[in-house]
């Protein structure tokens, strides 16, 4: 089953012979080596690029093991660039090879000559595309699939579809495991016989059990206000386990720099001013953090925050947390109070305050999502994403109510 990802072909296509060094870099198992090795070159093939300018290697199988030896390598592909047409270097798992950096700087150099690689998110992160390719690296991050790239191959209908994308997530394998128990046993399986040792190995953590515990933390409490200090009391109040701040730091650290969370600031929206601590975070696959919980706790607004998140990111957006102060009169007097918003998208010139509601016919909901939106100047879009109606309409507050299988499955825009 081949699940179309346009939006990365794209990114590739756009990057083409553009001088740089294109690093595909991801979660482990989110599709890299698929769309490199098969869907872009597909690409290539179609717009006539002969077979034998495609060179592509995969250095994390045993037959090209004599391959891992940096100067093999480089001797390898200078012997299959054969004359002054274009060649397109595919090179798959470039951090097993030592010294990698230098075998593509040098190839960097010969004007004919347009290099791809992906790495795995153990040894190869975007920290060190911006490190070690020292400003030649040009990174397309890979998530794992939307709910439109899942949708495309799903034979339920929308909200079926979403009902197993809420629990199961986008890991592009899931697609082909049949049963629950298939699918969970598949996150489980990946989440620790990889990614923690993925962290442990690259990290070299000593106490794996504090880790483990950190990872559990943060999967209960997903757009929750979290601070290195804040987890730490959690720690010490709860699971009566003593971590100092500074390590908690480094876990964290650790998860986002593989991938599995992504930290948010804090904006003040009229002040114009980050807001230091606390922060929020989120996983960047919805299924990954229900199977680190055994599947409990499916809250689904949760759940939808994180997935309306993830997608925004997909998308190209900068996101933030907004928050706004007003004054707000209770009994006799006035009192300040902190409203927030959900997200705030940015990209370019265009921004938009956006909350994310899984319905507001509980009473004084809709207040509650609008209150904050109302106390931005005008001049921004400010939407709802909510799933309890299926039509999407401007209110009249100048609100844009998006339906969410609307957003998400492309039919509307965030300037519909």
């Amino acid at each position: 089953m081949i699940i179309n990802r346009d939006i990365y072909l794209n990114q590739l296509i756009d990057r083409m012979n553009n001088g740089m060094i294109k690093v595909i870099t991801g979660l482990r198992r989110s599709g890299k080596s698929f769309l490199m090795n098969r869907i872009f070159r597909d690409y290539l093939k179609s717009m006539g690029i002969d077979d034998d300018h495609i060179v592509m290697v995969q250095l994390d199988v045993e037959e090209n093991e004599h391959l891992l030896d940096r100067h093999a390598l480089a001797d390898y592909l200078r012997q299959q660039i054969r004359d002054d047409g274009q060649y397109y270097l595919l090179l798959d798992e470039i951090q097993e090879v030592d010294g990698f950096e230098s075998v593509l700087n040098s190839f960097l150099r010969k004007e004919n000559v347009d290099i791809y690689v992906t790495g795995s998110n153990s040894k190869f992160l975007s920290t060190d595309v911006k490190t070690e390719l020292r400003g030649r690296g040009d990174e397309i991050h890979v998530y794992p699939l939307s709910f439109e790239e899942f949708f495309s191959v799903s034979t339920k209908d929308e909200n079926a579809a979403w009902n197993e994308y809420m629990i199961y997530g986008g890991m592009p394998m899931i697609v082909s495991r049949e049963t629950d128990e298939q699918k969970a046993k598949y996150l489980k399986d990946l989440f620790d016989e990889t990614y923690v040792k993925d962290i442990v190995e690259r990290n070299k953590v000593r106490n794996v059990g504090e880790l483990e515990e950190l990872i559990d933390v943060m999967a209960s409490s997903i757009g929750s206000l979290a601070n290195p200090n804040r987890i730490s009391n959690t720690f010490e109040t709860v699971k009566k386990i003593k971590i100092n701040q500074e390590t908690v730091k480094s876990y964290l650290a650790y998860l986002e720099n593989a991938f599995l969370l992504s930290e948010t600031k804090r904006y003040d929206v009229k002040g114009c001013r980050y807001i230091n601590t606390p922060l929020k975070y989120y996983f960047e696959d919805i299924g990954l953090r229900n199977a680190r919980l055994n599947f409990r706790q499916l809250e689904e607004p949760h759940l939808m925050e994180n997935i309306v998140y993830n997608e925004l990111r997909i998308r190209g957006y900068n996101i933030d947390i907004g928050v706004v102060e007003t004054n707000q009169k209770e009994e006799d007097r006035y009192i300040k109070k902190q409203l927030e918003i959900d997200f705030i998208a940015s990209k370019g010139s265009r921004k938009y305050y956006i909350q994310v509601a899984q319905g507001m016919s509980r009473e004084g909901k809709e207040e509650q999502e609008k209150t904050s939106l109302l106390n931005i100047r005008k001049g921004f879009r400010k939407i709802i994403i909510r799933k309890d109606n299926p039509i999407t309409y401007t209110d009249d507050d100048g609100i844009l109510n998006l339906y969410l299988f609307d957003f998400l499955l492309g039919r509307k825009t965030l300037d519909d």
